[in-house]
Parts: C-alpha cells; sequence; structure tokens
C-alpha cells in the first residue's frame, strides 16, 4: 500500500480545541466566564418583594365552611350576587427575591416589584408585623360595621369604635358597646368618659356599665396605664360616632391581614340586612379602608386587585378615589371600575349602574 504524501513545508490539519486559533479559544472562555458570573449575579437575593393577584372572596358567601358575615338576632337576606374582597400575594419575609425572579416580575404583566423595607419594615420580625396585620384587619372589621349600622339609619351616639389588641377592654368590650358609667360615674359620651377615668388609677378594678344589643350589662375591667398627655387611667378603646344595630354581627377567623377590605365588609353587611339588594346578581368586587363614618381610603397594590377581580369573573370594581391614579391606564379589559369615595355613594353609584345611568369613574 503506498503511503500518502505530504508536502515538504506542510502541516496536517488539526480538529478540536488545539485546531482552534489562540482568540477563538480566548472568546469561547470569556463567553463560559461570562455566563457564569452572570447566573451567580442573577441567583443573588435582592432587596425587593414580588406582589401578585391573590385571591378574592365572597364577602356574602362562606370561608372554610362558615359565613364570612355572621348575624344574630335577626332574618337575613337571599342574596343573589358577589361581593368580593381582594388580596394581593407578596412573597414572605423568609423568602429572598433573587435578581432573576425580579427581572421576570419587572417584565411581567400581572406582578409588581417593589423594594422590601415597603413591606417588611426592617427592625421588625416576621411575628410583630403579622400581628399588626391581624389588628388592622380587625379594626376594619369594627369600622364596617359601625359604618353599615349608620348607613342603616340607626341612631347616632358615642360608643366604642375599637378595642385595643391586648388592652385592658380586650375581651370585656366590643366594637358597638355605649359605654354608660364607669366606677359609678356618667361616661355616656366622650368627654364625660374621660372625666370619669381622671379620677382612677391604673391596675384598680372598676365595674363599667355598658348597653349592648340594646341591653344593659355590667362589666368588671382592671384599667390600663394613662393614655400619653392624659392623666388618670385608660379603657384600652377607641371611642367615636357609632350606630347601635339590634342585632349582633361578627366575621369568621380569616388568614387575611390588614384594613383593605373594610369597604366589602361594609357592603356585604348592607346586602344582608338592608332594604335593598346591592348586587342585583352582579359580580362585583372592590377595594378599600372604611373608618366609622363610611369614609373609604386608600390601599396598595389596586393594580393586582384590578387582575385578581377579572378573573375570578367580577364585571364591576369598586375602588377608593385616592388610587384612581394607579387605576387609570391598568384595568383589564372587561372590568368596568366606579370611583368611591364613602360607603353611602359606593351604594348609590351601585344602584345608578345597574339602572345605566352614569357614574363617576377614575
Amino acid at each position: 500500500m503506498t503511503e500518502p504524501q505530504i508536502e515538504s513545508g506542510a502541516r496536517p490539519t488539526q480538529f478540536g480545541w488545539r485546531g482552534l486559533s489562540r482568540r477563538v479559544r480566548a472568546l469561547i472562555v470569556g463567553g463560559v466566564l461570562f455566563l457564569v458570573l452572570l447566573g451567580l449575579l442573577m441567583a443573588l437575593p435582592v432587596p425587593y418583594v414580588i406582589m401578585s393577584p391573590g385571591p378574592t372572596i365572597n364577602t356574602l358567601g362562606k370561608y372554610n365552611d362558615e359565613h364570612l358575615i355572621q348575624i344574630s338576632g335577626t332574618s337575613v337576606n337571599r342574596t343573589s350576587g358577589n361581593l368580593n374582597l381582594t388580596t394581593v400575594n407578596v412573597t414572605t419575609a423568609s423568602h429572598r427575591v433573587s435578581a432573576l425572579n425580579a427581572l421576570v416580575g419587572w417584565l411581567a404583566h400581572d406582578q409588581v416589584v417593589v423594594p422590601r423595607a415597603s413591606v417588611y419594615p426592617p427592625g421588625q420580625s416576621t411575628q410583630q408585623i403579622e400581628q399588626q396585620n391581624r389588628v388592622a384587619f380587625s379594626s376594619s372589621e369594627d369600622n364596617a360595621i359601625a359604618a353599615a349600622s349608620c348607613e342603616l339609619g340607626y341612631p347616632k351616639q358615642d360608643g366604642v369604635v375599637s378595642v385595643v389588641a391586648g388592652g385592658a377592654s380586650d375581651g370585656k368590650l366590643e366594637a358597638g358597646d355605649v359605654i354608660e358609667r364607669v366606677a359609678g360615674q356618667d361616661a355616656s359620651d366622650n368627654q364625660k368618659l374621660l372625666t370619669a377615668l381622671e379620677g382612677q388609677q391604673a391596675k384598680s378594678t372598676v365595674p363599667v356599665v355598658i348597653m349592648r344589643q340594646r341591653q344593659q350589662q355590667t362589666v368588671q375591667i382592671t384599667l390600663g396605664e394613662p393614655v400619653e398627655g392624659r392623666r388618670g387611667a385608660s379603657l384600652g378603646v377607641q371611642i367615636g360616632t357609632i350606630c347601635q344595630p339590634p342585632f349582633t354581627v361578627t366575621m369568621a377567623q380569616t388568614d387575611i391581614g390588614g384594613p383593605s377590605a373594610g369597604m366589602m365588609f361594609a357592603l356585604g353587611i348592607l346586602d344582608l340586612v338592608g332594604r335593598d339588594d346591592i348586587t342585583d346578581g352582579r359580580f362585583i368586587a372592590g377595594t378599600g379602608t372604611i373608618d366609622p363614618a363610611g369614609t373609604v381610603g386608600a390601599i396598595g397594590g389596586i393594580q393586582m386587585k384590578m387582575i385578581a377581580a377579572r378573573r375570578a369573573g367580577a364585571t364591576v370594581f369598586l375602588a377608593p378615589e385616592a388610587n384612581c391614579s394607579d387605576v387609570r391606564g391598568n384595568v383589564p379589559s372587561g372590568l368596568t371600575v366606579v370611583k368611591v369615595d364613602t360607603l353611602h355613594n359606593a351604594v348609590q353609584d351601585l344602584d345608578a349602574l345597574e339602572q345605566g345611568r352614569s357614574v363617576p369613574h377614575c
């Protein structure tokens, strides 16, 4: 067999890594190192959290097999639609968002990336934040009951708007109670109550006469330390204008936190015991804080809540007037957003919308 001939001065062709030029090899090594470094950077945690649409819950329905709004002492209306409160999912305090997660969130239409400190303030434990959210949610329930009761037309008077968690009256007094006497002294309005407490010592136990559900009761309460700037002792309650209905309203236990469900709770109460069918069979969702006077306040994450509402099937969404700048340009297709500022106007606007009349929009 004849051996192949190699011309003088020529080199055989080389394949593989050694066959590549030094420049190409440098580019490949550099590219691999860049990809490795990029991967490491994308995996690093960043000081942000991701918000996304959360579950929506019908205030007229059940939660964990219990009616979300529970009313005793009067008949409850049959309801024909939905009044859904809306929520936002937020990455937990223990979960660290990576740079890649944040990048995906920024690009996604149904996620919002916000600074971690705006949701989980530095220096506060997860337990403290959760406790604050529970207190805010409980306060929103109390405010909703007070606002709905006044909207139903019951007489206005000074009474307990909310009870301070862990305070002197926690477990003793309830939102809606009317305080008549403290340690034998007249306490039938806010000024008289303050005067009665000024003459008492903290940690002393005194009889407190209240009116609850139109029945007089006497409760023994160990008074707390004085409120800053005041003398005497404290009851650990907030006094304001209330309207005491002849029935009891309680809320089922939930794992929801924060004050933003207040308006929807108030509307739910009105639909259950009022004279008018607020929903008229419609799927209505919304959000907004509420105070005892029925004023609707701003909330966070409204873009995510509108998406959650539409995905659940809502066609009408109630948005606080103060959130209009966040609503504009972010309304999902098929969702009518109504701007609200008070509970009373929300009821009027829903009626107007059903009748085809104009309503305020953001």
